[in-house]
């Protein structure tokens, strides 16, 4: 089996780097991040079948461990292993079984019911949240506390929790976190636009190169070592 080569590192690595460094992740940079993630997403969901019918899809397992940032400041959604068609909603699933990571779900797929791309848009905005205020949202110490934080879906505004918060950018993530998935964006490219309108507010410009010179900023030394390793390999094959 082959598989592509991605040369940078999942968001949850960039998480726990800016932990460590005390260095929270600039606030353009996460929507920039979670911005490319969304219209991934989007690609996903407008999928057609053969005979031109959209396929329904929904990954289902929208977190950090599974957004992945070159080095060169691309960013990939990845990892569609227990993604759905809803053609197969019904059958491919026992009633009762949780598919994802739980501080991650919507409400109503911890409630086991029918779910839909608002449910990866919901995902993408407790990424962004937790983010751009650099604490968890949802995730406690065991997985009964946690679900029950998601069926509360009780969520602070940012600006509770960081003075000088922007609040254009509240206003976008809090509208992918409302409880009623009929509330949120209708697709994750409305909120890749959202968050690009933001952009534009604000004068930034933020591309790929941004996005490429941060992650250099903090994996400086282990993206030295690991290129290193790659012209090793390439010499020895």
């Amino acid at each position: 089996i082959a598989m592509e080569y991605l040369h940078g590192e999942p968001l949850r690595e960039l998480m726990r780097r800016t932990e460590e460094l005390s260095r929270p992740m600039p606030p353009e940079i996460a929507c920039k991040i979670i911005s490319d993630a969304a219209e991934g997403l989007h690609a996903a969901h407008e999928l057609s079948g053969n005979n031109g019918e959209k396929l329904g899809l929904v990954h289902r397992d929208v977190t950090p461990h599974n957004l992945f940032v070159t080095y060169d400041g691309v960013t990939k959604v990845v990892d569609f292993g227990i993604a759905k068609f809803s053609s197969r909603m019904s059958s491919s699933t026992r009633a009762g079984t949780l598919k994802g990571k739980l501080a991650y779900m919507a409400p109503e797929q911890i409630q086991g019911e029918t779910i839909d791309r608002r449910s990866d848009i919901f995902a993408l905005g407790v990424v962004l949240w937790e983010l751009t205020t650099g604490q968890r949202l949802f995730r406690m110490d065991n997985d009964l506390d946690t679900l029950a934080k998601v069926q509360e879906c009780n969520v602070p505004r940012p600006s509770t929790l960081i003075r000088g918060y922007p609040v254009d950018l509240e206003k976008i993530i809090m509208k992918a976190l409302v409880k009623n998935r009929g509330e949120r964006y209708r697709t994750a490219r409305e909120f890749s636009r959202a968050l690009q309108s933001f952009f534009l507010r604000r004068g930034l410009f933020i591309a790929s190169d941004e996005i490429a010179a941060y992650m250099n900023s903090i994996f400086h030394d282990r993206m030295q070592k690991r290129e290193a390793h790659l012209r090793w390999a390439a010499e020895v094959t």
